[in-house]
């Protein structure tokens, strides 16, 4: 679907911002993808004769870049990683013929968010053609100015994606946020002082966010463009 700006009048201090540059997030942050990545995760295990976990295990992973996960999952069984992680990847593109749902409000939130004067950008555990075939799904290449994947640096938490971003878009610290869900997200964005949002509707529990001391926690995705079209 192409993406058409948003219409209407927008609020009179929606310009009066302190960011430039707002990151997000992709699994768990804008896109509801969670029991579709678990059931992946799941189903990769039971094709490579690995133990299944928990969900809350499989959860857990969300955010971080694949060979990241799979050691994180399986630290036991390295011989089996590399079939664990083409499984997942086969189980995930099958799931992905048809695209997983927005989270409530993210499409629109991000057209008011552009037209509003923020650039938008995009770091994500997944990799770079995955994100590619989404970003093709659904039309939304020209939304976001930067991209990073996992899979062309290093994985979260290690601040690299976002250090990046800053040198690509030829911004400071002081002038970007970071949106997530995870503490992945947050603790990446703390390690080189880049301000940090929480939302609390992804896969990690709102008291591991606020151990990483963000500047906001927001239960739905209109709570946070709302707040940055007001901040002044």
């Amino acid at each position: 679907m192409e993406i058409s700006l948003f219409q209407g009048d927008l609020p009179a201090n929606a310009k009066a911002k302190h960011y430039s540059l707002i990151v997000f997030d992709w699994d768990g942050t804008l896109v509801n993808s969670i029991s579709r990545i678990v059931h992946s995760l799941k189903a990769a295990a039971e094709a490579s004769q690995l133990p299944i976990l928990t969900e809350e295990a499989y959860e857990d992973v969300i955010g971080l870049g694949m060979p990241e996960a799979t050691m994180k999952l399986y630290p036991e069984h390295a011989n089996s990683h590399e079939q664990f992680r083409n499984q997942y990847r086969e189980s995930y593109l099958i799931a992905e013929a048809k695209p997983a749902p927005l989270y409530s409000g993210v499409e629109q939130g991000l057209i008011l968010l552009k037209q509003a004067g923020y650039r938008l950008a995009v770091a994500t555990g997944k990799s770079r053609r995955g994100l590619n075939r989404m970003l093709n799904q659904r039309a939304w290449h020209d939304l976001f100015e930067v991209t990073r994947c996992a899979d062309e640096t290093r994985s979260k938490p290690d601040p690299l994606m976002l250090t990046e971003i800053l040198d690509e878009t030829q911004l400071t610290a002081e002038q970007v946020l970071m949106v997530g869900d995870s503490e992945y997200d947050v603790a990446m964005a703390a390690a080189i002082n880049i301000d940090r949002v929480a939302v609390t509707y992804g896969v990690h529990a709102k008291q591991r966010l606020l151990d990483h001391s963000p500047i906001k926690c927001v239960d739905q995705f209109q709570e946070l463009v709302n707040w940055l079209v007001d901040i002044k």
